[in-house]
């Protein structure tokens, strides 16, 4: 491809469609760059609460990004699916090579978001999909009837195991402490429902099963005890789901850009320390990531860019 954009974005999550639009509202040539779909975290959570704008009588991440995704469109911003497989980001045109081809421009906004971070279990990846998720709203409905196991204490994991008690009989919180580090308001309404219950102390030693998921060990953070539990017999099987963080998709910049823990270091204008180039959202180092804060740094990157463009001879 020898189109140079002026603007790459990389990464369709809330972060990213937001630097699309206000790049694409610019005039600024502008491609963004998503390798599956649009949304990134938000768009497997069920319900938000706390997006100011949102629509009061129910919204869900899938429901918000599609607007987004119009936004960014309406402004013209240009949409590829690829996966990015290497970078050239030094100098005045930058390169990122994909399977599809080779996309060029002269400033790239990183918006690649972060991942679920594994529970950490013994056998964990044998069970993904067959008894182990990381997402309630895609993989719930398969659980109707079943009891299920959530793992975390944040508001995430607790948002999602009630979103869970809609369809399993039984949901069960796994959390490490001894008390729930979600918003005091999320708990106020999960100590409410009578369908979810708590395991306070605990990790998931070990899972297992014959083809999926029917038995783990737990084990008690405090005594070390080792627990079994078994599917019910009528079951055969039941769920486990894990929200305790996320990881930075970030293994493309390694070497590359300035990082901290994996995550990519900027400014409080989302520069990197490479000219031209500019991260946010989760990717980046910060204190919140949220669904507010990844918009917000979309819109800083897209004037920064605007304004380095500018300045370039």
């Amino acid at each position: 491809m020898s189109k140079i954009y002026d603007v790459i974005v990389l990464g369709a999550g809330p972060s990213g469609l937001t630097a699309g639009l206000y790049a694409g509202r610019s005039r600024l040539s502008t491609l963004i760059i998503e390798k599956g779909q649009d949304g990134g975290q938000i768009a497997i959570t069920n319900e938000i609460e706390n997006y100011p704008g949102q629509q009061l009588e129910g919204e869900s991440g899938p429901s918000l990004i599609a607007r987004m995704t119009e936004q960014a469109k309406k402004f013209g911003a240009e949409r590829v699916s690829d996966v990015i497989k290497s970078v050239e980001l030094t100098g005045d045109v930058k390169k990122l090579v994909g399977n599809k081809g080779e996309y060029l421009a002269k400033t790239v906004i990183i918006a690649t978001g972060a991942f679920p971070r594994p529970i950490g279990c013994k056998n964990e990846a044998q069970y993904v999909g067959k008894g182990i998720s990381f997402c309630a709203t895609c993989d719930a409905a398969f659980f109707e009837d079943f009891e299920v196991y959530v793992v975390g204490g944040g508001d995430a994991a607790v948002e999602e195991a009630m979103y869970l008690t809609k369809f399993a009989r039984k949901v069960t919180i796994i959390h490490r402490r001894d008390e729930l580090r979600a918003a005091k308001s999320i708990q106020e309404k999960a100590f409410a429902n009578p369908k979810l219950h708590f395991m306070w102390d605990t990790v998931v030693d070990e899972v297992g099963g014959d083809e999926i998921l029917s038995k783990m060990v737990v084990k008690n953070t405090k005594t070390g005890e080792l627990t079994t539990i078994e599917a019910d017999e009528d079951d055969g099987m039941f769920g486990l789901f894990g929200f305790i963080g996320l990881l930075p998709n970030s293994h493309l910049f390694e070497g590359v850009i300035d990082m901290e823990n994996g995550y990519i270091k900027t400014d409080d204008n989302m520069h990197t320390n490479i000219p031209g180039v500019y991260a946010a959202g989760d990717i980046r180092v910060k204190s919140l990531r949220q669904v507010v804060t990844a918009a917000a740094d979309g819109a800083i990157a897209a004037m920064q860019a605007e304004h380095y463009i500018a300045n370039l001879k």
